[in-house]
């Protein structure tokens, strides 16, 4: 019997290709390393809604919950926008976050070496290299309050509302403290304390917990500063806690520094060992199946898996290894520069193997 059960939701666009690629190398990391897994693929996305008429069919949740974790490659694409939006591929990722009650969304900004020369912010500033946490709230907030429309004064108007319970605020809070612990003891928690209620509750949950962790140094941030902050010295950061929409924007930031949206990774946590992992980018269907979809994105996403959920750091840790040692001289064309050797999305795959 396998030592783990994973679930594929390969997706849409570019989503099996890359998908296909970082089962390759997590087949490989378990050779090395000694563990094995079994798959099992369900839909979730535009395939879904073609299959099924539903982006999120119940026999994906009822799988996922089954499962040790779930990897997924990329969903939507322009087929699928004249879909009402509580039917478009987008309202299937939101489900399978509440159905699998994923509250603690982990977004690494990271700069490999070698592609230091991707990133817009000067190399004075990075100083060839960073390494960021945000940890993003995913199932509270302005995205899941209450909404509607009515009218004002006779005119048409729409409203969102904000709201943060302060059981929400601890659980994700206490996420990023002990993932401070574990780097470098450092958390900035960013809001708008000056102008949203919200954000008032939001920083005194957070002051009130951080007396449980004596050691981590802890600051607050106004999101609009931070946002400046992030462009003007990067480097003062080390994991940043943050509201879901905030940040949404800041991560989207953050990861624009560090030079390439196809080399960037993210894992979705709940309360237990469960997680989905993804990598951050789009479908791109204007590239599906022309084999030149950069993988590495989804390779790392299966790296933090081993590392979050699967309790296999070291696994994980030869992953990055091997990515970073493969792009001194490959590269796929999003990231090709001269000097380099331009390579497919399968053979990306199968040099990431040979280096682990």
């Amino acid at each position: 019997m396998a030592d783990y059960k994973i679930v594929l939701l390969k997706g849409d666009g570019i989503g099996p290709e890359i998908v296909n690629q970082a089962v390759k190398v997590l087949d490989k990391a378990g050779e090395k390393f000694g563990f094995s897994i079994e798959y099992d693929e369900a839909l979730l996305g535009g395939c879904a809604i073609d299959a099924t008429g539903v982006p999120l069919p119940d026999e994906t949740v009822e799988k996922c919950k089954n499962a040790d974790s779930v990897l997924l490659g990329a969903v939507g694409g322009p087929k699928w926008d004249n879909q009402p939006g509580n039917n478009r591929p987008e309202a299937g990722l939101l489900g399978i976050r509440g159905a699998l009650g994923l509250f603690a969304n982990l977004r690494p900004a990271v700069i490999f070496e070698p592609l230091k020369e991707a990133s817009p912010v000067k190399d004075e500033i990075i100083n060839g290299a960073l390494d960021i946490m945000i940890v993003r709230e995913l199932t509270g907030g302005i995205y899941f309050g209450e909404k509607g429309r009515k009218e004002v004064n006779g005119q048409p108007a729409a409203y969102d509302t904000e709201m943060y319970t302060v059981p929400e605020i601890e659980r994700i809070v206490r996420v990023a403290f002990d993932l401070a612990m574990k780097r470098n003891k450092k958390l900035t928690s960013v809001d708008k304390a000056n102008v949203l209620e919200s954000s008032r509750l939001w920083r005194e949950t957070v002051i009130r917990i951080s007396k449980e962790y004596p050691e981590v140094e802890l600051n607050h941030l106004y999101v609009d500063n931070c946002a400046m902050q992030l462009v003007i010295n990067p480097k003062q950061f080390d994991v940043i806690v943050t509201s879901n929409i905030f940040g949404d924007i800041l991560s989207d930031e953050a990861s624009m520094i560090s030079g390439s949206i196809g080399m960037l990774a993210s894992a979705s946590l709940s309360e237990g060992k469960s997680g989905l992992y993804e990598p951050i980018h789009g479908s791109a269907p204007d590239i599906a199946g022309k084999g030149i979809a950069n993988p590495l994105a989804t390779i790392l996403s299966a790296g933090m898996m081993l590392k979050y959920s699967l309790d296999r750091p070291e696994a994980a840790e030869a992953i990055e290894k091997a990515v970073n040692k493969v792009l001194k001289e490959y590269r796929t064309p999003d990231i090709y520069e001269e000097g380099t050797k331009k390579v497919t999305c399968e053979e990306m795959g199968d040099l990431v193997c040979a280096a682990l």
